[in-house]
């Protein structure tokens, strides 16, 4: 399925447990590198305990257990000898609701870069982060002033920004757009065009259009059984595949909205 593209993360025979409670059931899926991969599905069927394995911030949950491996270019994150802090340096996240810090627009971004110890010019790391995320134009005269100042499509692209000052190799997007206008939602989706060229983008979403629009790959979450509380991919292809000649029942009827 992938021709000659890299693997960015491969997941193998995954579980997520809360408790007794078992969240994620036997999941096995690769995601390409410098591609968009989408997880779409119903509610309540998994797609952020997925997306929060890759960068092992099930860790923060007490109850959460995890089961399986996720190599990330090749070494299992969930070995006992990786610091999941410098798992998230190279995996970054950016949230459902944007989340900047009550600090300035340049702190923002130069505060993750600075506390992991960048030596190199900060100034030019804020404008190079900023402009990445198509923002720079927007505020490069008002750097100084609060983050909180800026509108909600454009707290999100500062968050963006943050997550691309630390120079990481994938960024996770959990429904990064469902907060937002169409036209915010637009300049988030165009972003995601541009910087797929550079990261790995793997995003949850509720929005059947949007997948369709942005992806390159889609994964189909479900319920793995009838009354059960744990999700699994049922279906995983190329996203114009996924939704023109699905191969499950299931994701003809969701994604056509027959359900869901």
């Amino acid at each position: 399925m992938f021709e000659n593209l890299d693997i960015a993360l491969s997941v193998k025979n995954l579980n997520v447990r809360y408790g007794d409670a078992l969240a994620l059931e036997d999941i096995t899926l690769d995601i390409p590198a410098r591609q968009i991969t989408a997880i779409i599905g119903p509610s309540g069927c998994g797609k952020s305990t997925f997306l929060r394995c890759f960068n092992r911030m099930n860790d923060l949950i007490p109850t959460a257990r995890v089961d399986g491996e996720v190599l990330f270019y090749g070494q299992n994150i969930y070995d006992p000898k990786v610091n999941p802090v410098e798992v998230r340096r190279h995996i970054g996240m950016v949230f459902q609701k944007p989340n900047p810090f009550p600090k300035s627009i340049y702190e923002n971004v130069a505060y993750g870069a600075r506390i992991n110890g960048y030596k190199g010019n900060m100034d030019e790391l804020v404008e190079r982060s900023l402009r990445a995320a198509a923002l720079w134009d927007e505020v490069k005269d008002k750097l100084k002033q609060s983050a909180l100042a800026l509108s909600g499509g454009q707290q999100q692209r500062l968050c963006i920004a943050r997550a691309i000052a630390v120079e990481p190799q994938v960024i996770l997007m959990d429904e990064p757009a469902s907060a937002l206008d169409p036209i915010a939602t637009l300049k988030i989706e165009e972003l995601m065009q541009e910087l797929k060229k550079y990261y790995t983008i793997v995003i949850v979403t509720h929005n059947m259009q949007q997948a369709a629009r942005v992806s390159d790959y889609t994964a189909m979450m479900m319920l793995s059984k009838e009354g059960e509380r744990s999700g699994t991919v049922i279906e995983y292809d190329k996203t114009n595949t996924i939704f023109t000649n699905p191969k499950d029942k299931r994701t003809e009827d969701y994604v056509t909205g027959r359900f869901g």
